[in-house]
């Protein structure tokens, strides 16, 4: 019998599967439950946020098995929610933000349902980097999710009428706080919001998981001499 046939495969427990059904089946249930919640408590245009582009990519990422798909959204979100996980944790413990980004976790004007699926902040980087561990990371990723990036800052830019809508202040395109900035022309600041992300994310992030992750999964051995 070939080693190559079903049967052998079958008797070894091998499976060209890299993600098992159970992961792909919770995801895909709390996308079940958060995309309609968000759709009908803040709109379509929510879901423009990076964090929430992340969800949806990485939901078609998982059940197609796409290292490209994953290697983009592990680029776009991975070092920025892991400062949410450090402002969170760093308000948990000392009752004030660290850099602002988790404040709203801690409002008691926000039912505990809504924080709850807001917790996805927390859990979504670890996953993404498990992914790539299992799927490999896709050097040409980084590429990719930058036009991506100016694709989803225009439409917020375009389509939005400013950071007062449901959506607030979609990935900061019309000021850093929740107001629009008044320090130059909007245009100025979208152009250099355009250029933050890519040089300030994903780049750094593109360095760091070439060195770290193969192309084919795992983790590359790291010389630290």
């Amino acid at each position: 019998m070939s080693e190559f046939s079903p049967e052998t495969r079958t008797e070894r427990g091998d499976s060209t599967s890299k993600i098992s059904m159970s992961v792909k089946i919770t995801y895909t249930a709390f996308m079940a439950v958060l995309v309609p919640w968000y759709h009908h408590a803040y709109g379509a245009a929510n879901f423009l946020w990076f964090c929430d582009v992340a969800l949806m990519v990485t939901l078609v990422g998982l059940w197609t098995e796409s290292k490209f798909l994953i290697s983009t959204q592990a680029v776009a979100i991975v070092f920025p929610q892991l400062l949410w996980v450090a402002d969170f944790f760093f308000n948990m413990s000392f009752g004030k933000p660290f850099v602002g980004l988790a404040t709203y976790m801690f409002d008691p004007n926000l039912s505990l349902f809504v924080r709850g699926l807001s917790l996805f902040h927390g859990w979504m980087p670890f996953l993404l980097l498990w992914l790539v561990w299992r799927l490999g990371y896709d050097r040409n990723a980084w590429k990719a999710q930058i036009v991506i990036c100016w694709i989803v800052l225009l439409t917020a830019f375009l389509v939005l009428p400013g950071p007062d809508s449901a959506a607030g202040n979609v990935n900061k395109v019309f000021g850093w706080g929740e107001t629009t900035q008044t320090v130059m022309h909007p245009v100025a600041w979208l152009g250099i919001v355009m250029l933050a992300y890519p040089l300030l994310a994903y780049l750094p992030s593109h360095l760091v998981f070439t060195r770290l992750f193969s192309d084919n999964g795992t983790v590359r051995a790291v010389s630290v001499a």
